[in-house]
């Protein structure tokens, strides 16, 4: 620390070792000014050594003050890299963890999907399987309401049919099932457009009509039924002349004999008796088929139950969708009605007027088939 610089140290040697000024005396040279030099080298040489002293505590504080520096920093930088290591271990194990939970929401979303995808292939495959569970029904419905048609001759069983598979499609609101209503409402007019015979209500006037047979009047046979109102009329026409004879008689009470009366009254009740057999023995009726009155009483009983057996066979033709021959039937039964029985008869009036409709109604007329509403089904099956 207390040594010279070596640059003063060889300056100092040099000026030791330089020879004196010309024209200079030595010794005077000598005495004086190497006092002064040699306090002002001390001098310089103090400054110098207290301000090296004071650089060298200087830098020696700043080095030290550096190396303080840099420990504290070195242990900021290794407590920091500590903790960015744990903190880099953590974010690792962190980003496994987060790695395994990807992986285990990938697989649970790819397994969600699988399964959706499945749903909703279930669920299409049982509407389809509905929808065309639905087809196959109506189908089935629509083709027993045909035989039904075709046996029972009504349009009844077809058209219940067609309103009921309506009312089916329409609960399920199918927008591919629209074309299918449409093919039901069309056929459901055509078939409402058709006047066929209501073969049940036909069997019902016919039934009526041989009901009423055994009741009907003929022309050739005395009506019965009018036999006691004539015998009502004669008692009444015997009171009443009774009635007149008597006041007549009490008149003439004092004129004539209590037994010219009773003379009189068995008279008059005797002539009219006599008229009244009379009348009963000659009859006139006006008719169109003279061969009608040659009928014998006793061949009304074969004549009714003929006219029966013709109104049953014409019935069963019905029955069974014959109608060229129940046409002949009742041909001849009104042909029966209207030359064998009294026709100002209400009853044969009634008669007749059912039979007409019977024959105006029983006529052939075939059913409409619903293709469209088949065709609209197939289409919608896919088939």
């Amino acid at each position: 620390m207390n040594e010279l610089p070596p640059d003063l140290a060889t300056g100092n040697a040099a000026a030791a070792d330089a020879p004196p000024p010309a024209g200079v005396a030595a010794p005077a040279r000598a005495a004086l000014p190497s006092s002064r030099i040699g306090w002002s080298a001390g001098a310089l040489l103090g400054a110098l050594t207290v301000a090296s002293l004071v650089l060298a505590w200087k830098a020696d504080q700043r080095v030290l003050t550096l190396e303080q520096e840099l420990v504290r920093r070195q242990q900021d930088s290794a407590a920091l890299s500590t903790e960015a290591r744990m903190l880099a271990k953590q974010a690792n194990e962190g980003m496994g963890t987060a790695a395994a939970k990807l992986a285990l929401l990938e697989a649970r979303v790819a397994e969600v999907a699988v399964q959706r995808g499945q749903l909703e292939e279930l669920i299409q495959s049982l509407s389809r399987s509905r929808d065309e569970n639905l087809l196959v029904d109506v189908e089935a419905a629509i083709r027993v309401a045909l035989q039904q048609t075709a046996i029972t001759g009504s349009a009844e069983p077809l058209v219940a049919t067609l309103k009921q598979s309506d009312e089916r499609l329409a609960r399920y609101s199918q927008p591919r099932l629209e074309g299918v209503r449409r093919a039901i409402v069309r056929d459901l007019d055509r078939v409402k457009a058709a006047s066929v015979a209501d073969i049940s209500v036909l069997g019902i006037k016919l039934d009526e009509v041989i009901r009423m047979v055994d009741e009907l009047p003929l022309v050739a046979v005395v009506d019965a039924r009018r036999e006691p109102a004539k015998d009502a009329a004669r008692p009444a026409s015997a009171a009443a002349v009774g009635r007149s004879a008597s006041a007549a008689g009490g008149r003439a009470a004092s004129a004539a004999p209590a037994w010219s009366v009773q003379i009189a009254d068995a008279w008059s009740a005797l002539s009219e008796r006599v008229w009244g057999e009379v009348k009963s023995l000659v009859r006139v009726t006006q008719t169109d088929h003279p061969d009608a009155m040659l009928l014998a009483p006793e061949q009304s009983y074969f004549l009714r139950e003929n006219l029966k057996l013709r109104l049953l066979n014409a019935r069963l033709a019905l029955l069974s969708r014959q109608f060229n021959i129940a046409q002949t039937d009742l041909q001849g039964a009104q042909a029966a009605l209207d030359r064998y029985f009294d026709r100002g008869s209400k009853r044969t009036l009634l008669a007749t007027d059912l039979v007409k409709q019977v024959a105006a109604q029983a006529r052939q007329v075939g059913v409409p088939r619903p293709d469209d509403t088949l065709a609209a089904l197939t289409a919608a099956a896919g088939r």
